[in-house]
């Protein structure tokens, strides 16, 4: 397995369309990736959830994931969203992430069918067995379907090779703590729930997984930054200063919202793919105040 260490702010691309037919916008892709690097973010990940993975045919899914390589060009790690109903499909999203040179994948099992432990198990493994570089076991029960708990991921971790580190998003502090205590704080575990970043960062998460720099620039890596420190007091005020914007972008939609916040701050992302809405006028009031106040 090629090492790769992920810390810190991992930062989630949007994936934009032009606005009249949806093509992929690999001008605005670019600029918001140089954005988000200039502002100090520890990683990228592209094609997650607020880059409508899920939405994408084939060809644009692997064109999103190629340039975002080829793009970033080593300035930081890149990590490649991975969430398939059949485990062929993800073994082969797995490879071609691997042949185009991204640093890590991450993995969540989406679910039609309720699946057992035993075939999620067997899932991670055969991706696991297709290639050489991390995974990030995502569990994301709100869009996947599936619930993994702390105790089966870290059994994942400890006995598929590639599985290394975990994201958990349910927004539940307690399966943070028990990742922590659990695994004697042995395995990085990334919060993915906007709006528990700092109790998480407190309960020991390596980082945080999150679309907000596309909006907020570096505010949530002084967040990681000032915890890391034992800077508590500041860690609070800087979370509270983002709390109302994570809020916002979580309760609207990641890709709806954020893609209006880059139209705010002049990065034409386009419009989320139907059937996703766009925020309404009044949502876009809403965002812009949130914005203008978060930058004071």
């Amino acid at each position: 397995m090629t090492k790769t260490t992920l810390a810190g702010i991992i930062a989630y691309t949007v994936t934009p369309f032009s606005n009249n037919d949806e093509q992929i916008n690999l001008a605005a892709l670019f600029v918001l990736i140089d954005k988000l690097i200039d502002s100090g973010v520890d990683a990228i990940a592209a094609l997650g959830s607020a880059g409508e993975g899920a939405y994408l045919d084939d060809d644009e899914w692997a064109l999103v994931a190629l340039q975002t390589v080829k793009h970033v060009k080593g300035r930081v790690p890149v990590m490649i969203g991975i969430a398939e109903l059949t485990t062929k499909k993800a073994v082969s999203r797995a490879i071609f992430a691997n042949e185009i040179g991204a640093d890590a994948i991450m993995v969540s099992p989406f679910s039609y069918y309720r699946l057992s432990e035993d075939e999620i198990y067997d899932h991670y493994a055969a991706v696991s067995a297709a290639i050489s570089i991390p995974i990030m076991i995502y569990n994301n029960p709100a869009t996947c379907g599936v619930d993994m708990s702390p105790e089966f991921m870290l059994n994942m971790v400890e006995n598929i090779e590639n599985a290394t580190m975990i994201k958990e998003s349910t927004g539940d502090i307690q399966r943070m703590r028990s990742l922590q205590r659990l695994s004697n704080g042995t395995v990085p575990f990334f919060n993915g729930c906007n709006y528990i970043a700092l109790d998480a960062l407190n309960a020991g998460a390596t980082g945080w997984c999150t679309a907000a720099p596309c909006l907020i620039d570096d505010l949530p890596k002084q967040l990681f930054d000032a915890v890391r420190s034992d800077a508590l007091v500041k860690a609070k005020v800087l979370f509270e200063k983002q709390l109302p914007l994570l809020e916002f972008i979580v309760k609207g939609g990641l890709a709806s919202t954020v893609k209006a916040g880059l139209e705010i701050k002049g990065i034409h992302a386009g419009l989320a793919r139907r059937p996703l809405k766009p925020l309404t006028d009044e949502s876009k009031q809403t965002l812009e105040s949130i914005l203008l106040k978060v930058a004071e």
